[in-house]
């Protein structure tokens, strides 16, 4: 005899749903994420993300307070999760070239990983970082980021294998801001240059030259 589902009860994924509110949260954040970084934020539309979360629209507004809430907790999931990548590594082990040579090649490898991350912040620079200065959790975060590329910087100066005198947060544009154009200029390389910067070959070049780069700002 069939089991023939009653007609009364609700789908099982919603009752799910409705029992697990972090899972709700986070599918709303992955969906809107998509949907930030495809259309921007004044293009993204919070109909269309509860309609793909196959959530009610006030189940995200209860969540996030309005759209610029969601865009925000996006941003901060964003920045939160290339921070964890950071500390899963134990640079207080390592000697401070192979921390510094580690920290650059993560960086350049998370941008190629999470090209997501670049448009995101793509879009926040459009809004002149306006959502950044709103949050209570990215400068934090960022300043953590400093914060790691001091300890090990301060460690080479005393090893005596980095000259001193330098600022932390330059060292960290040195590896950052490559790693960043890789990613958000790919399309415009191309088509100028004819030149694919997500080539496996090229890209591994490029890898390369960003940590000899760091390497050699820093070298005594």
């Amino acid at each position: 005899m069939l089991d023939r589902a009653d007609p009364k009860k609700p789908p099982k994924k919603a009752a799910t749903w409705r029992q697990d509110p972090e899972r709700v949260r986070r599918d709303i954040l992955d969906i809107a994420r998509e949907e930030f970084v495809e259309k921007g934020l004044s293009g993204a539309r919070v109909d269309e993300i509860a309609a793909r979360t196959s959530t009610a629209k006030r189940m995200i507004y209860y969540y996030f307070g309005d759209k610029e809430g969601l865009y925000l907790a996006v941003l901060e999931a964003a920045y939160g999760r290339m921070r964890a990548a950071e500390i899963s590594l134990d640079f207080a082990n390592m000697n401070p070239v192979e921390a510094l040579e580690r920290l650059a090649g993560l960086a350049f490898d998370y941008h190629v990983e999470n090209p997501d991350f670049v448009r995101l912040v793509m879009v926040e620079n459009i809004h002149r970082a306006r959502h950044l200065k709103a949050s209570k959790v990215i400068g934090e975060l960022n300043l953590s980021a400093i914060r790691t590329v001091r300890k090990i910087y301060d460690r080479g100066v005393t090893e005596g294998v980095f000259r001193p005198g330098l600022d932390p947060l330059d060292i960290h544009l040195t590896f950052t801001a490559p790693a960043f154009y890789n990613v958000s200029n790919r399309a415009t390389i191309r088509e100028v240059f004819g030149h694919d910067m997500g080539d496996a070959e090229a890209l591994t070049r490029r890898r390369q030259s960003v940590i000899e780069a760091v390497l050699r700002f820093v070298a005594k």
